[in-house]
């Protein structure tokens, strides 16, 4: 299937703190703080939502196509996702900005405290669906805001099947612009924080949002995700994971398996589990491109979790 993937590109600087930051918070003192943490390791990964969410595709057969801006300091990121199996041909570098960077402590209860540079992010408006041509299945994932809302609007009125998902700028954008988003949306995604600001800043409930999309998928850490039809409503398991490595990605490696589903023609149930396989493959390494894995050995990891599924012994491709 022909998809294309929208959203941030970024390098990832991730960071451990041995402690636990809610023990420096301090409740009397909220609207003043100043804190820093001294980590113990640091390292910088290839990272970024599109690129996260193309890997886990291309691990599963696809061959994405990314589109997305990227820095004068793209180039060997670009040579690295080729090689993976994703197309970069959509991607626009920018003279004079570098890629746009994610700085992530982790504590050891995987709390998170980020910061996030915006660098080539901001062009990413300048790219258009309307010169890619065949696509068949989008997803519109964290970018510069006015490209995201720009990305749905050109789906709609492309008739291209696409999956909103808002994700970090919910805090960002007002009611109106997520309700713009979702709007004629086939999936809905988003974590149970993002999902309760997005109820909250549209004044819609879960009806509501699916008087504007199809389906809602709202993914719940370790307790798995729950998927919201207009007709029903259905849990999915998370898989536990092997080992505790690291959270960033899993998110996004989700939306690739996810989407894989949904390329296969699979009910969105079967999807979610495929997700929630590939998210702890993630979820087991550091960062969210260090995991690699064959379609036989996936597959036996949700059988393992999930049952034997006809569909699944045909080939990832």
């Amino acid at each position: 299937m022909s998809i294309v993937v929208t959203g941030s590109i970024a390098f990832d600087y991730l960071m451990s703190f041995p402690g636990k930051f809610t023990d420096h918070l301090l409740p009397e003192h909220l609207s003043r703080i100043s804190l820093s943490f001294l980590v113990d390791t640091m390292d910088k990964r290839r990272g970024g939502c599109a690129p996260n969410v193309a890997y886990t595709l291309a691990l599963l057969g696809e061959r994405p196509r990314l589109m997305a801006t990227a820095g004068q300091d793209f180039g060997d990121y670009r040579r690295w996702l080729e090689a993976a199996g994703v197309d970069t041909s959509l991607v626009k570098d920018v003279s004079g900005k570098f890629t746009a960077s994610f700085f992530c402590s982790t504590d050891q209860d995987s709390n998170q405290i980020a910061s996030f540079y915006t660098g080539a992010m901001a062009n990413a408006g300048e790219l258009s669906f309307r010169t890619v041509g065949d696509c068949e299945l989008a997803i519109v994932s964290p970018n510069d805001p006015g490209a995201m809302l720009q990305y749905a609007e050109e789906c709609r009125a492309l008739t291209i099947p696409f999956i909103w998902d808002p994700g970090q700028q919910c805090a960002r954008m007002d009611g109106d612009e997520l309700r713009d988003g979702l709007h004629g949306a086939a999936v809905v995604i988003c974590n149970d924080y993002e999902f309760e600001l997005i109820k909250q800043k549209t004044s819609l409930d879960a009806a509501g949002i699916l008087g504007h999309s199809r389906a809602i998928v709202v993914t719940r850490g370790e307790h798995g995700c729950t998927i919201l039809e207009r007709e029903r409503e259905a849990h999915v398991p998370a898989v536990p994971p092997h080992r505790l490595v690291d959270p960033t990605g899993v998110g996004d490696a989700f939306r690739g398996g996810l989407m894989k589903g949904l390329a296969r023609g699979f009910d969105l149930e079967v999807c979610a589990r495929i997700g929630s396989v590939a998210a702890t493959y993630a979820l087991e390494h550091l960062g969210g491109q260090s995991h690699a894995y064959t379609w036989d050995e996936f597959r036996e990891r949700y059988e393992a979790h999930f049952g034997r599924e006809a569909a699944l012994l045909q080939p990832a491709t």
